[in-house]
């Protein structure tokens, strides 16, 4: 097992930094690792927001309610980014606004602002730093958009948290490789695959809380997804240019 693996499979989110603000030159070592991720067809469909003004870095905590987002050694927004395409194809004269009504240009944007941003979290963990996503920053995409005077053809897909840690945190276990990884053909489901990860699972939370949780992962998960959530996202991605066809 090399030092890149290892470094993989230490990931834990960190969520208390140490009063420390990232100089420029680690935040332009971050960005052009980040600039380093495969893209779709060369296209870079994304940008990346830093964020300093304390205000801004208030109000933002407001919208995800997480105080590591006001609290931490930088804060990245990724932008999901088509603005500078169209520009660019109003300059050639060459119209591309019908991209925008497909979900093809929705997945293009988001899987390059993902690729851009693990590139990123990953330069940061081998930097001896710290970085958590922020998707909570979508529980009021419009505010986020006003705030940060998103154009037309970007939306907010999330936020990282990067810095020095104040504690090493605490690393929670995946799926079982047998659960996520299929050969040729989807398995089917059976709960029997799950059942000795949710007694881990259990066994985690109770100790990190001292018995006060104990839930398992598959009652954790399915109570989240059983309720409707950022019924705003699909109106606001459209006010902002796309499927709209």
């Amino acid at each position: 097992m090399n030092d890149i693996i290892k470094l993989l499979h230490h990931h834990r989110s960190i969520r208390q930094f140490k009063d420390e603000t990232l100089s420029q030159e680690t935040i332009a070592t971050l960005v052009r690792a980040a600039q380093s991720a495969s893209t779709s067809s060369y296209v870079q469909a994304y940008s990346i927001i830093g964020i300093t003004d304390p205000a801004i870095k208030r109000q933002l905590r407001e919208i995800s309610g997480q105080s590591y987002v006001e609290h931490n050694g930088h804060l990245f927004i990724f932008i999901a980014d088509f603005n500078r395409h169209q520009a660019l194809g109003e300059h050639l004269n060459q119209p591309i606004a019908d991209y925008f009504g497909t979900t093809e240009s929705l997945i293009v944007g988001t899987v390059d602002a993902a690729l851009a941003s693990q590139n990123m979290a990953i330069a940061a963990e081998s930097m001896g730093l710290g970085i958590c996503y922020i998707g909570s920053l979508r529980n009021d995409m419009q505010q986020v958009i006003d705030l940060l005077n998103l154009p037309e053809y970007t939306y907010p897909l999330f936020g990282m948290v990067v810095g020095v840690p104040e504690s090493e945190g605490s690393q929670k276990e995946r799926l079982p490789i047998d659960v996520v990884y299929h050969e040729n053909r989807y398995k089917a489901f059976d709960y029997g695959d799950y059942a000795e990860y949710d007694a881990a699972t259990s066994a985690y939370y109770k100790e990190r809380t001292n018995g006060a949780r104990n839930d398992q992962w598959s009652e954790q998960v399915v109570g989240m997804l059983s309720q409707k959530a950022r019924l705003d996202v699909d109106a606001v991605i459209k006010r902002q240019g796309f499927l709209q066809q």
